[in-house]
């Protein structure tokens, strides 16, 4: 029941515009190659065309609801715009017949109503009604009498131009409302067909590989390399584990890379076990774990930090409980140095 405005019916025709241009664009032509999955996902798409050439013809943009979007407000707006030429007309020849009582020459408008700059000294001799005044009191802004009948009558048709648009508004929305399921149906759709393009693309531009999934918990990264790095200054990593040994040390110096080798691990991981190509070289082979625990922590002093340490502590007995294993554990600065 409720009426949506403008903009949010604007956003639901350009959704269904997108799912109706993605499902043919999915559409496989004659002798292309068949992506039956992604065409598969595309079919499901119902086009609601109608419903988006109503949006489009009534709401020309976020601010503006076309003339043509019911008969009657096109009626209403051009009942309009002759009163406003009529009252401009009629305000231009009172400008000139009181030009020597007014501040400046020229009209303006206070609260959509046609009036008159007089000045404080002449409000006697251009009879109206008052409807401001300047900062400085020299100036008054008077509805001249013979004005009060034309700026009522516009005041009235932009009251039925009001309530016209109210009207369509609660039409389109109706309309909506009674496609919603297709509305909401489409609009996932169109999520997860974004989300895939999003992924090949983003495995596109890294140069991402599909690894191969060990059920066994075996890893073995050949040039992998962080995703949040840059490409082209990235050094890659190769890490072998859970095969011959299921537990592995990193040391080395200072701003070395061992904690970035740490998070590309379990990055590299939590990317290949939401369907995401990772960025490794071809025959690399990922644990599929059913955890992933990590403590990353930073080169401190005991001293200088206990509460972070305990913290720390406390991270690593909780992980050390719940660690099964089908689990991978990432541990960086245990304790209190490199």
């Amino acid at each position: 029941g409720g009426i949506l405005n403008p903009e949010q019916l604007l956003r639901i025709a350009q959704v269904m515009r997108c799912g109706r241009s993605l499902q043919g664009f999915m559409t496989r032509k004659e002798n292309e190659t068949p992506f039956e999955n992604l065409e598969d996902i595309a079919g499901l798409i119902v086009p609601l065309k109608a419903l988006e050439d109503s949006i489009f013809k009534a709401i020309i943009s976020e601010e503006e609801i076309s003339d043509h979007a019911s008969s009657q407000l096109y009626s209403i707006r051009r009942s309009l715009r002759e009163k406003n030429s009529s009252i401009r007309d009629k305000i231009l020849q009172l400008m000139r017949s009181n030009s020597k009582y007014l501040q400046d020459n020229l009209y303006t408008m206070r609260g959509d109503r046609y009036v008159l700059p007089v000045r404080a000294e002449y409000r006697s001799q251009v009879p109206g009604l008052i409807h401001d005044q300047s900062s400085s009191g020299a100036t008054i802004f008077v509805e001249p009498m013979s004005l009060v009948e034309l700026n009522n009558e516009i005041k009235e048709l932009h009251l039925k131009e009001k309530a016209e648009i109210e009207k369509i508004l609660q039409e389109l929305s109706s309309l909506v409302y009674n496609n919603i399921d297709a509305v909401k149906n489409n609009e996932k759709i169109i999520y997860e067909l974004d989300f895939i393009f999003a992924k090949g693309k983003f495995a596109s531009e890294l140069n991402c590989e599909l690894p191969a999934i060990s059920e066994k918990g075996h890893v073995d990264i050949i040039e992998g390399r962080h995703p949040l790095i840059d490409q082209s200054i990235v050094v890659p990593s190769d890490v072998y584990l859970g095969k011959d040994f299921n537990s592995l040390i990193i040391t080395g110096p200072n701003t070395g890379g061992k904690t970035v080798t740490l998070k590309t691990v379990g990055l590299l991981h939590l990317m290949a076990l939401s369907g995401i190509l990772v960025p490794v070289r071809k025959n690399s082979t990922l644990g599929f774990f059913t955890e992933i625990y990590a403590d990353i922590g930073d080169e401190q002093s005991i001293e200088q930090s206990l509460s972070t340490f305990s913290s720390h502590m406390t991270n690593i007995v909780k992980i050390i409980e719940e660690a099964k294993e089908s689990s991978l554990v990432l541990l960086d600065e245990l304790g209190a140095g490199t």
